[in-house]
């Protein structure tokens, strides 16, 4: 390298540089009163906006703030000049720039900003991932603060995907109490002809390391698995379910949740969210309006109709907390669970793997929802962002054209009936379809766990319905060792209990571990062995895979006192909802659970546990700040009331100490 390769031979055309211009034409729409009684800032903008090329004359519309997660530079032919981090935010522009001719149509200025999005399939099995969730926190603080940065603005249309970035914006706009918001969802992408979905297709390295793959099929595989260039995953993973909670919430269109990226009715969507904006500005409705306890009720209960992430479990308390609504328990969950049945038959929990485009298809969310009004488990007079109630617009779509027109195409072009996909409480129990979520406890996990359990083998699972796994624990304290072993052909075996500690908050930022669990589930004996764990695992997992477990290793938790060997009992009934997982002491000492307890709590934490050494200082801060705010059964919040709080009784011990 030289300073002449870098500059190379330059043209001479280089050095024709100006220093004056003419500046735009025409004149400010000033008026005294103006000029007299606005702040600087607010006049300084209209001479911003004259100077990106806004017509003068045009600059006393609504001032319209649209925020995305866009990612990557697509040419107008849709070819990549830069790919971004992942696909659901490829695609994301041509809803912004259908959103914003929308907005100069009807008289308003539109003004953009963006705060892209991680992937985290992409960062599966790295360090990227200790990245994953605190990113969350950190993009909604700056979405916020964008929103603040505009003070002229009427209202705000958040446009995002997928697992993180949708969490983040749901929650900046929660915040946003006195303005009128509204969520665009990004939408999903197609399934390929002939392949596999992006959820399967990351399991192919643990399967060619079992030799359950060739590398030609592998490489082939890996090559088709995004049929499009934008969207969340075919599956219903974190992003799908994020939207569908969005739309649950009030805060999406009725029937917007998981359309299909790029297509038309996608586009369409973006149109119609910013007329919905601009009204919702004129009537005065706000988010506070829209967002309340009911809302958020409405989410959970439309999370477990569909059979949603457990991802979940950490953004919508999250989102409640932005909004001042009462923050959802793990008693809420679980009694949610207990009485909502699941209607949907969606990868990956099927019973038959429809992918999601199919599932918007066949109705989505206000399909879903027609037949849960007849259960009476939704709050109908709920306001929404159409500005009517959430039960006027289930009476719009019962009747729609869209409904029927979406339905049919549907049987025509993939010969499915849309009752397939979305059923009837009685066709769905016939299907054998169970609801999703347990939340075991125990000596492992006094606080709680997550499992979803609808989503266990049915081979594995007695005739009584209830799955039982008492076996030996082999413990690992990092996902890069436990992930090693599972390739290692023999090191695990069916009837193994794995146990991966040190991987919550405070060891790797409460990393995914997808590569985990979906090895599992592609590797044939995986079905029978299960997986422990205090971190979190993707809306796409599968099996007997038990996360959240708290309280986490590194802060004392029991999980962390576990060593090789020691048996462990798991009993999930999964028509009850209800579950334990316990250390029953070692094969030659048997114990009850009570006995068993205080062996743990006699132990020292397990000698290999401690923080990833490539743990940043940016998530080992937000670690900290969650902690003390609750953790992560809160949501990993940051509740700055407490950390204030925190912040001063430690300020005053130290003091003392001196």
């Amino acid at each position: 390298m030289s300073m002449k390769t870098i500059y190379g031979e330059e043209s001479a055309t280089l050095y024709d540089i100006p220093t004056h211009a003419n500046g735009p034409r025409g004149s400010l729409p000033l008026t005294p009163s103006l000029l007299k009684n606005s702040p600087s800032g607010n006049i300084f903008g209209m001479t911003l906006n004259a100077g990106m090329g806004w017509n003068p004359d045009k600059l006393l519309g609504d001032d319209i703030l649209l925020l995305s997660t866009q990612g990557g530079i697509r040419d107008n032919d849709g070819t990549p000049i830069a790919v971004g981090l992942h696909t659901g935010h490829f695609e994301l522009g041509l809803q912004m720039r259908a959103a914003a001719a929308e907005i100069k149509k009807s008289g308003g200025v539109p003004h953009a900003a963006y705060v892209t999005d991680p992937c985290d399939g992409r960062s599966q099995g790295t360090t990227g991932m200790f990245d994953s969730l605190p990113y969350r926190n950190d993009a909604a603080i700056v979405f916020r603060r964008l929103i603040r940065s505009l003070p002229t603005r009427q209202a705000v249309i958040g446009v995002a995907a997928c697992d993180k970035g949708l969490p983040a914006m749901m929650m900046a706009l929660a915040a946003m109490h006195d303005l009128p918001t509204i969520i665009v969802p990004g939408g999903s992408t197609l399934q390929p002809n002939e392949g596999e979905d992006a959820g399967t297709i990351q399991t192919i390295g643990a399967r060619f390391s079992n030799n359950e793959i060739s590398l030609e099929d592998a490489s082939r595989l890996g090559c088709k698995a995004c049929a499009s260039a934008g969207g969340g995953c075919q599956f219903f993973g974190t992003a799908g379910t994020s939207q569908v909670i969005a739309e649950a919430l009030g805060l999406a269109l009725t029937h917007s949740a998981l359309a299909p990226s790029g297509q038309p009715i996608w586009e369409e969507l973006a149109k119609q969210s910013a007329r919905a904006a601009l009204e919702m500005a004129h009537q005065k409705i706000t988010t506070k309006d829209i967002l309340t306890d009911k809302a958020i009720e409405n989410a959970m209960v439309i999370h477990a109709a569909f059979g949603g992430s457990t991802n979940l479990l950490l953004h919508l308390p999250a989102i409640a907390h932005a909004a001042n609504c009462k923050i959802p328990t793990v008693t809420d969950w679980a009694k949610i669970n207990k009485k909502v049945p699941r209607l949907v038959s969606v990868m990956p929990i099927g019973p038959v793997n429809h992918p999601t485009v199919s599932v918007f298809l066949a109705g989505g969310v206000p399909e879903v929802m027609l037949h849960l009004r007849k259960l009476g488990l939704l709050h109908e007079d709920v306001l929404t962002v159409t500005g009517e109630t959430l039960g006027a617009n289930l009476d719009w779509w019962e009747k729609s054209t869209r409904r029927a027109q979406c339905k049919k195409h549907l049987f025509e072009i993939d010969h499915i009936a849309d009752d397939e996909v979305i059923m009837s409480p009685s066709q769905a129990k016939v299907r054998g379809l169970t609801s999703t979520v347990t939340f075991p406890i125990g000596n492992i996990a006094p606080e709680g766990s997550v499992v979803k359990s609808t989503a266990i083998d049915p081979s594995v699972i007695d005739t009584d319905g209830v799955f039982r796994h008492t076996g030996k624990a082999k413990v690992f304290t990092s996902e890069k060792n436990a992930i090693q072993a599972i390739k290692t052909g023999g090191q695990i075996q069916a009837g193994d209990i794995m146990i991966v500690s040190g991987v919550g908050p405070m060891g790797t930022g409460m990393e995914e571990t997808y590569q985990l669990t979906s090895a599992l589930k592609k590797l044939s004996f995986g079905k029978h062995v299960s997986l422990i764990t205090d971190a979190r695992f993707s809306g796409v997992s599968t099996g007997a895979c038990f996360g959240h477990v708290g309280p986490e290793a590194l802060i004392g938790g029991p999980i962390g006192k576990l060593q090789n060997n020691d048996i462990i009992e798991i009993i999930i009934d999964t028509n009850r909802l209800e579950g334990s997982i316990n250390f029953i002491g070692t094969e030659n000492n048997p114990l009850s659970y009570e006995a068993a307890a205080d062996v743990l709590a006699a132990r020292k934490i397990h000698a290999g546990l401690q923080p990833d050494p490539d743990l940043p200082d940016d998530t080992r801060l937000w670690a900290a700040l969650q902690s003390v705010s609750g953790g992560t059964w809160r949501g990993s919040i940051y509740d700055v009331d407490k950390i204030i709080e925190v912040l001063a009784a430690g300020s005053k011990a130290l003091a003392d100490k001196k």
